[in-house]
């Protein structure tokens, strides 16, 4: 037997239980992982409130964690027994002690990176990857917009886009949080109180913006638009303040004839040669020490439900991680 956390219905975090379950065996292309860290996001938040659907009740909830491989299925080549490993894609069931995965999700850690520092940045990192190299590829000299950026993507997302040579405006909660992006590559860092439009306007001379960055949803998402220049594009990748509403499209055309995407790092890891570039540009960046991961937060995970309740509340900052 193992143990993970399980919803049994949906709901707040008090919905979550430390459950016995039986250890799973691998089956053909999959790996069986022994987790070291499991990484808390809002995307867990999502499926215990149902706001994301998960495939059937109970649930083990989680995306991304790191360990050690402790056994393989038949046909499997991507890993070994005794692999250092970390995962950040679907499906869900990081919430355990240990998990069977399929092998392809999987990828080997340097040796540099630490467990703890892994399962803190997988999910995180590798949307920040994507959405500034793929998703919109940032060029040097861009003064681009990040909301929530004193977040775990947030604070990864500015530091690489400093340096990469972008000009950083970061919006924040309070102050605390304004000097913690600050410190990790924000030049202008508003607050969520500020008349953002109209200082984005201000910081450009009136161009605004080619792009912004935006996991904040409803409350941000005109504002968003607002500080676009024509063509510009909005990249709406979270729901941390709740779903945006599908908008009379019109608006994009009113506004300047503006883009408006809501990617996902599952779709843009798909494959697997997509998953190991996107894990290969984030760990080269942080071995480089361009972007520095800090966990600021741990937690047992028997006590996930005290981890939702931070973040939920806004109480934490960079990344969290949770301990089997």
């Amino acid at each position: 037997m193992t143990h993970a956390i399980r919803i049994h219905e949906t709901g707040g975090p008090e919905k979550m239980v430390w459950d016995d379950i039986p250890l799973p065996s691998p089956k053909p292309g999959e790996a069986l992982i022994r987790h070291k860290a499991v990484g808390l996001n809002f995307i867990d938040v999502y499926f215990r409130t149902g706001l994301y659907k998960a495939p059937s009740l109970p649930a083990i909830i989680g995306m991304e964690a790191s360990g050690i491989v402790e056994a393989v299925g038949e046909g499997v080549t991507e890993v070994a027994v005794g692999d250092r490993v970390a995962y950040a894609t679907g499906p869900i069931g990081a919430y355990a002690e240990a998990r069977c995965l399929k092998a392809d999700r999987l990828v080997r850690m340097p040796d540099a990176i630490g467990f703890e520092q892994a399962a803190a940045m997988m999910l995180q990192g590798m949307t920040a990857a994507f959405l500034i190299k793929k998703c919109y590829p940032v060029q040097p000299g861009q003064t681009v917009l990040v909301h929530a950026a004193a977040g775990g993507v947030g604070l990864i997302m500015c530091q690489w886009l400093k340096h990469l040579g972008c000009t950083v405006i970061g919006v924040v909660g309070t102050e605390e949080k304004a000097t913690l992006a600050r410190a990790h590559g924000v030049t202008h860092a508003l607050l969520t109180t500020d008349d953002v439009p109209a200082r984005v306007k201000e910081i450009t001379g009136g161009a605004m913006l080619p792009v912004v960055f935006d996991s904040v949803g409803r409350d941000s998402f005109n504002v968003s638009l607002d500080c676009l220049a024509p063509f510009g594009m909005l990249v709406s990748y979270g729901n941390a303040s709740g779903p945006v509403a599908v908008p009379d499209l019109g608006i994009l055309a009113a506004k300047g004839s503006l883009y408006l995407t809501r990617p996902t790092l599952a779709t843009y890891t798909a494959k697997h040669e997509d998953l190991i570039a996107r894990a290969n540009d984030l760990f080269e960046v942080v071995s480089s020490g361009a972007v520095q991961i800090r966990v600021n937060q741990t937690f047992a995970l028997k006590d996930a439900a005290d981890a939702h309740r931070a973040l939920e509340a806004r109480k934490t900052t960079g990344s969290t991680v949770l301990i089997p």
